[in-house]
């Protein structure tokens, strides 16, 4: 449920009428969460609520996208939703992982709130494991999309012309029987759930995913958001004149948070 903070000024409805709802789907590399940080950072949204669940891990912790010592101390929780008016565009960011079998209804109280709060479409932002790809997945672009019947009709035509490879059906029964196919996006988390009760409640969604491994992930965010902005156009593509290629560092404000993506430094002391 969609709880406004006091200075935000909104209800917990309708506000974001025609609105593209942006979000992570928590998954492997934690990618989605990397790519949302890059796009709230860089447009330096403002936080207008929170999602109160009971769906995600519990946690507090200090204001991610920090500025300057006087807001660093604000907190920040598990699940949290930014606004941009001007570019049409609602975030919700989740920082925590998912308690055991609570997927089904954060998906149903997700899509309810999106129902209600008139959003127009959902973008969610996902990954899946490199090394369960089924050979047709190992050529070409690490990047795919997915989308609705209801928003294949208004915007399949642009990803034709943006030449984006759509995710492969996998054989259900490989080497038994390969001609019954099914989605499979192993390490997605709540991508494929949330993406079928789309398609079956009429809801506008794409998927936006990349296939990787655990690691240093900031790489694969860097191409995930600017996967996602060749579509959205969040911001102004700015080209390398060196070899005529976007450079994805030069483009994105990377979130004061991220010092700390791989912990502190040992400490002197222990020595």
């Amino acid at each position: 449920m969609f709880v406004p903070c006091d200075r935000g000024g909104l209800s917990a409805a309708s506000d974001f009428e025609g609105f593209t709802l942006l979000m992570p789907a928590v998954s492997v590399g934690n990618v989605g969460q990397l790519a949302i940080d890059l796009v709230i950072s860089t447009l330096d949204m403002t936080k207008v609520g929170y999602f109160y669940t009971d769906c995600l891990v519990p946690m507090v912790g200090n204001n991610p996208y920090a500025t300057a010592e006087e807001n660093s101390t604000e907190l920040s929780i598990n699940a949290e939703v930014y606004s941009l008016p001007a570019k049409k565009l609602v975030v919700l960011q989740i920082r925590s992982p998912f308690i055991k079998n609570k997927y089904r209804p954060f998906c149903e109280t997700l899509l309810s709130w999106v129902k209600s709060s008139k959003c127009a479409r959902v973008v969610l932002l996902s990954s899946s494991h490199a090394y369960q790809r089924d050979d047709e997945q190992l050529l070409g672009t690490p990047l795919r999309y997915l989308l609705t019947p209801d928003l294949e009709k208004a915007v399949g035509g642009l990803m034709q012309e943006l030449n984006w490879k759509e995710m492969e059906k996998v054989a259900a029964y490989p080497g038994i029987n390969d001609t019954d196919k099914v989605l499979h996006i192993p390490g997605g988390g709540i991508t494929k759930l949330l993406f079928t009760e789309s398609c079956s409640k009429g809801i506008q969604m794409a998927v936006l995913l990349k296939f990787c491994s655990e690691g240093d992930n900031i790489p694969d965010a860097f191409l995930l958001v600017n996967y996602l902005n060749e579509w959205l156009q969040l911001i102004k593509s700015e080209v390398s004149t060196s070899n005529n290629s976007t450079d994805p560092s030069s483009q994105w404000k990377i979130p004061s948070s991220w010092r700390l993506l791989f912990g502190n430094g040992l400490p002197p002391a222990l020595f």
